[in-house]
């Protein structure tokens, strides 16, 4: 028996209306001693929407969401495709400033906002009069509780075309400002469908949404489990000892990580992993930077019987590859083969397409790209072919196999001396040497050169900072114009909170040394 009527568009709250009737009782959400039964998830949702249609927004409206990972981050999301509205995750971590940006250019017609974070959108919904739900405690604004509690569950199943955007995610801005990525129900849905396929997600398992679900990758990831009939343990705050913690309490299975996160669990210590029962646990995928060669080793062995895979993708382009378990050690270095319905290509600077063993700017064309940047058409022409494939701006190679390997960033690249050096390479080769916890490679002025290779690095505990030792290091493989001319101790990497190196800021830190 079908659960959705047939002919019904693609629709990220369809999960959770067919699990809602098909399991019922079954755990969806798991928030510290707070859970939720699918039959509670869809009630829930259906009232938020019915909050929001009661407050004269009508289909197509823009409503942000500013909190962190916490039981209502998927009812909300829910509730808001019900309406047949489009949801704007705001990064909890933003400032004000920041903020005011998003809901402006969003024009976003409502705000719903964690009681602790009401101080980063307090002054711009007052000043444009924006409606405001505070999930928590409030004196000023509605009590999402209270809006629920008056609100209809009737669930007001406004059809909207599978192609129209669900969600409208602004970019990390790691190297401009951020850009509104306009992603469709479809795009979406078959993403929650493929990843339950790979990555073990679904009926009768158990994931934590660890990685920030304002972030494409922790929404898709943080929302599939409930999307396909599985429960999802909310982890509030990043914390390695509760990570282990909870895949012990709750039986996790499947876990979503980006390499900091190996990087911590590792300092955490053997010992201490040891402590934990973390049996149940049979599928950890990476996402948002390289995981070192040398860390996804360590990550291998101290996990055994754990398939691990590292996959690759963009907000604009959704997953692109993946590095499946049975490749993790035979192809070092590499992010995969193009995942489920995915084409790629790999184009020269001439505009010529490469074959196996060249490099060139990556190209993708799947269901999952993006409908566009938000009033942007220009950036929109400027990343997509006239046949439908999109680039984020990775330079790449291909070997015999189709395996793809990152080189770097296009907007990375540093011209030095008329040469192209791509950072990723030299950073690659700098986090093997036992000193570096962490490295990052940009191109900074030079006089002589137009730019020079300058590395910043973070010691690992206990090392020394010696430059000889690092340089010599390099220059066992690669070419000496690749070898960096300036060297910057600090004391860590400044990262967005999907995880990603933001290098733009990097020149702002003071450096140790």
């Amino acid at each position: 028996m079908s659960l959705v009527p047939f002919g019904a568009p693609l629709n990220i709250a369809n999960g959770i209306r067919e699990f809602a009737r098909a399991t019922p009782n079954q755990v969806a959400i798991i928030d510290g001693d707070r859970r939720l039964t699918y039959r509670e998830l869809a009630d829930r949702a259906a009232r938020w929407a019915n909050t929001l249609l009661g407050a004269g927004l009508k289909q197509g409206d823009h409503v942000a969401i500013c909190m962190g990972n916490r039981l209502e981050y998927p009812e909300i999301a829910a509730g808001i495709a019900m309406a047949g509205m489009v949801m704007v995750p705001l990064n909890p971590r933003y400032t004000s400033v920041e903020a005011r940006f998003v809901i402006e250019h969003s024009e976003a017609r409502l705000v719903i906002v964690d009681e602790a974070l009401v101080g980063v959108i307090g002054e711009t919904v007052r000043e444009h009069r924006i409606p405001t739900v505070v999930v928590g405690q409030t004196d000023e604004f509605m009590s999402y509780e209270n809006a629920l509690a008056s609100a209809s569950n009737a669930d007001p199943g406004i059809r909207v075309s599978e192609d129209s955007p669900f969600c409208i995610a602004y970019t990390s801005g790691t190297t401009s400002m951020p850009k509104g990525v306009m992603i469709s129900h479809r795009s979406r849905v078959l993403t929650f469908y493929m990843s339950a396929l790979e990555w073990n997600l679904g009926v009768g398992r158990t994931s934590i949404a660890v990685a920030p679900m304002y972030h494409g990758a922790g929404f898709a990831f943080g929302y599939a489990p409930v999307f396909t009939g599985g429960t999802v343990v909310m982890l509030r705050k990043w914390d390695p000892e509760k990570l282990l913690y909870l895949i012990e309490k709750e039986r996790a299975q499947s876990v979503f990580l980006v390499p900091t996160h190996a990087q911590m669990l590792r300092g955490l210590g053997e010992q201490a992993i040891r402590s934990r029962d973390v049996s149940s646990l049979d599928t950890l995928y990476f996402n948002a930077a390289a995981l070192p060669w040398e860390l996804k080793q360590w990550v291998i062995e101290t996990f055994p019987g754990v398939g691990v895979h590292e996959l690759y993708g963009s907000t604009e382009s959704g997953i692109i590859t993946n590095l499946r378990p049975v490749d993790m050690l035979r192809k070092p270095g590499s992010v995969g083969q193009p995942w489920y319905m995915t084409e790629v290509r790999v184009v020269d600077a001439d505009g010529n397409v490469v074959g196996p063993g060249g490099t060139g700017e990556l190209y993708s064309r799947s269901p999952y790209l993006m409908r566009g940047y938000l009033k942007n058409p220009e950036a929109t022409a400027a990343c997509t072919t006239e046949d439908g494939f999109v680039t984020c701006g990775d330079i790449v190679r291909i070997d015999e196999e189709g395996y793809i390997y990152i080189v770097g960033r296009k907007s990375d690249m540093i011209v030095s001396g008329g040469v192209n050096i791509y950072p990723r390479e030299i950073e690659d080769v700098l986090v093997t040497h036992p000193s570096v916890a962490e490295a990052a490679v940009i191109g900074t002025p030079s006089e002589k050169w137009g730019e020079e290779v300058t590395a910043y690095i973070v010691l690992a505990p206990g090392a020394e900072f010696d430059v000889a030792a690092l340089e010599e290091h390099c220059r066992r493989s690669l070419a000496g114009y690749k070898i960096p001319r300036q060297w910057k101790l600090i004391p860590e990497l400044p990262r967005n909170a999907a995880g990603k190196v933001v290098k733009r800021d990097i020149p702002r830190i003071k450096p140790l040394n």
